[in-house]
């Protein structure tokens, strides 16, 4: 027991510090590094920046159903945008970790009640589900997913199962607590390195279509 408190203590405080600092540099470095690049290889590009066409796009690809990709693909896009809302709700609007937030930082963001919390995270789960299936059934999919984009969605999953079953308390509580903490600090440092990136990089990646489809072509990119 004394041997959990501690590694709790390490894991919650320096380690929860370093692993904020790590994920938050990492997005600067390499935001900076793809507009260096970018600058580099296709300077021309910035000529045709227009803002008015970067929303749009970025706003297209925000809402469900609004670019004709996702029409296409009806199921695929509900099941992913709701795996989205889930993987960003529960963290962010869980009263315990707000209690954590406000204890780290000082501040904290309002909470759901937590059976609310309870039953996002059993639809975050199961959407996981969905998308592991399909990459595995859908041939075009499958060429393309190797080993690492696997252990990416099971990464994803680790921090929401590890919650739940330490909250449910189906088996022991402070092993799996503790695991919950190791995860989600291990998910939040590979974040800015891995494809997961694509949290911060999706506005930059859509707006930029917008610039090339809409600021150069005039067409829409959705």
């Amino acid at each position: 027991m004394f041997k959990q408190n501690t590694m709790y203590e390490i894991l919650t405080g320096p380690v929860l510090w370093i692993t904020f600092s790590i994920f938050l540099g990492g997005l600067v470095v390499r935001i900076a590094f793809l507009y260096r690049l970018s600058r580099k290889k296709d300077p021309v590009f910035y000529n045709h920046v227009n803002f008015t066409w970067g929303l749009k796009s970025i706003l297209h690809w925000l809402v469900p159903w609004g670019s004709a990709s996702m029409r296409n693909q009806p199921v695929f896009t509900f099941v992913v945008f709701v795996f989205h809302l889930t993987l960003l709700a529960v963290p962010l609007f869980l009263g315990a970790h707000n209690m954590l937030w406000d204890e780290a930082f000082g501040l904290s963001l309002w909470s759901m009640p937590d059976v609310i919390v309870d039953a996002l995270t059993v639809i975050m789960l199961a959407s996981v589900v969905f998308l592991f299936i399909r990459r595995i059934v859908r041939d075009e999919v499958r060429i393309l997913t190797g080993a690492w984009d696997y252990t990416l969605l099971c990464l994803t999953v680790a921090p929401f199962l590890s919650g739940f079953l330490a909250y449910h308390q189906l088996g022991p509580y402070e092993s799996f607590m503790i695991l919950h903490i190791i995860f989600g600090e291990i998910l939040l440092i590979i974040i800015p390195f891995s494809k997961l990136g694509h949290m911060i990089l999706f506005f930059f990646t859509r707006a930029f279509i917008g610039f090339e489809m809409g600021g150069r072509r005039g067409a829409r990119s959705w």
